[in-house]
């Protein structure tokens, strides 16, 4: 278990005093942000998450084995950050968004959830052998996952710069970060991204991206505010997070996390021809209408985020 994940994202190293300096001895803060007021972010093990009620003609869409049990086992990445998916202040007690939103589909479905946290990869291999209902953990449709599992959107998929507090900069494309020192993890979209814009920056005769990587959240942050770097690109939810709970950041750019090619789409995942796929989607549309997924989402400082509606197996990001 990654012991106080809250803390990784939610205070980098310059902001811990300011977050947790009101505690008394023993005491651990429950909140994030602006304490006291609608900013503050809940993340203590009492949740009292938004909760649904079960509908019973998008019950029955569950197979009927399912239905039986009575429970859905519903997987999620232990590597996940805030506020996807992380330990609240107990350490034990696993929160986020994705929980939240699998908790309303579950409700809806009249089932109650068991929620196991996993590694990555083995996400996917607790699909492969039935071990898992369902995936709610951040997972974008691709064209390549798409021959494998079935998915049910429920989020975009989207990118963003993060900068010091305070600036004018903005980054609506390539010829914005020319010359600038970004910071980004390896192996990942917005990687790719950002090599791309370097090379088109070079070609159209303009300085490239000065491209620095590291190891943890702690040091990009640290980074950004020595101004070692000038931005991190990394994803949307944690940098949204990381900006109401520490308040020296802010977002100046969002993107795509499929670049200009498809709009990238988190899901709901399933194993194809489990049968669950249009019972997701239904239980999605339903809190979409009676406006308990646009609570959870604004909960999370993620509402940008939000969907009009569900959809089964959308176009993904091309395979590479």
């Amino acid at each position: 278990m990654k012991t106080r994940r809250t803390i990784v994202t939610a205070v980098a190293a310059l902001t811990a005093a300011a977050l947790l300096g009101g505690c008394g001895d023993g005491d651990v803060q429950e909140t994030v942000g602006s304490k006291g007021k609608k900013g503050a972010i809940n993340i203590g093990p009492d949740q009292h998450r938004v909760r649904a009620k079960k509908v019973d003609s998008i019950a029955a869409k569950v197979p009927a084995s399912i239905r039986k049990r009575g429970t859905l086992h519903i997987g999620g990445s232990a590597d996940a950050a805030a506020p996807l998916g992380f330990y609240a202040t107990d350490d034990k007690t696993r929160i986020g968004s994705e929980i939240d939103i699998a908790t309303l589909v579950a409700d809806t479905l009249g089932l109650k959830v068991d929620f196991q946290s996993v590694s990555w990869e083995n996400l996917f291999v607790g699909l492969d052998s039935s071990k898992f209902d369902g995936v709610f953990s951040n997972v974008t449709v691709t064209e390549e996952r798409k021959e494998k599992y079935d998915f049910a959107t429920y989020r975009l998929d989207d990118l963003a710069f993060e900068a010091k507090k305070g600036t004018s900069w903005r980054v609506k494309g390539p010829k914005d970060v020319a010359g600038k020192t970004v910071s980004v993890s390896s192996g990942t979209n917005q990687e790719k991204i950002l090599v791309d814009w370097s090379k088109e920056n070079e070609k159209a005769g303009r300085k490239p991206v000065d491209i620095k990587y590291f190891q943890k959240d702690t040091d990009y942050y640290l980074a950004l505010q020595s101004g070692r770097i000038d931005a991190y690109f990394g994803p949307h939810p944690t940098s949204a997070y990381h900006v109401a709970s520490a308040g020296q950041t802010q977002v100046i750019g969002r993107f795509s996390g499929g670049g200009e090619q498809v709009q990238g789409k988190i899901a709901a995942t399933t194993r194809k021809g489990s049968g669950l796929v249009d019972a997701y989607a239904a239980a999605i549309d339903h809190v979409i209408k009676d406006g308990s997924y646009a609570k959870v989402l604004k909960r999370w400082g993620l509402a940008g985020e939000a969907v009009k509606k569900s959809e089964i197996n959308p176009p993904g990001l091309p395979t590479p």
